[in-house]
């Protein structure tokens, strides 16, 4: 499989979803740099970033179904994105998974796994 550094997998092992995604990237022939972001959490200023590239307001970019999003005491439709930005610094579990970006311009939430297949090709 050839390293695919231009695209960038944040990942969750224990996520099936995000496990699924991973498998059909490699079945590809493609190797992505895997973020662990449980263990190397975006800072603001990629999930920023993170947001521009996938097009979709903060909001979609949490699992409000997680405790730790309860814990927040943030309601989603109406708590900025820089709340909600901040809240996934501090506690990354809320972080939708898999994101998957392609060359720094194009990205999914990979939920479900198959839509990576919009960005297994150029």
């Amino acid at each position: 499989m050839k390293k695919t550094p231009e695209m960038l997998f944040y990942h969750n092992p224990r996520c099936s979803k995000s496990r699924d995604a991973l498998t059909l990237a490699r079945g590809a022939g493609l190797e992505p740099e895997v973020i662990e972001y449980l263990n190397a959490p975006p800072d603001l200023a990629e999930l920023k970033r993170l947001r521009g590239i996938l097009g979709i307001p903060a909001r979609d970019m949490i699992r409000t179904h997680e405790e730790a999003w309860a814990k927040t005491g943030l309601d989603a439709a109406t708590s900025s994105d820089e709340e909600i930005f901040k809240a996934v610094v501090k506690d990354p579990i809320i972080l939708q998974r898999p994101i998957i970006v392609r060359d720094g311009k194009r990205a999914v939430i990979a939920r479900p796994a198959e839509l990576i297949k919009d960005l297994l090709t150029f």
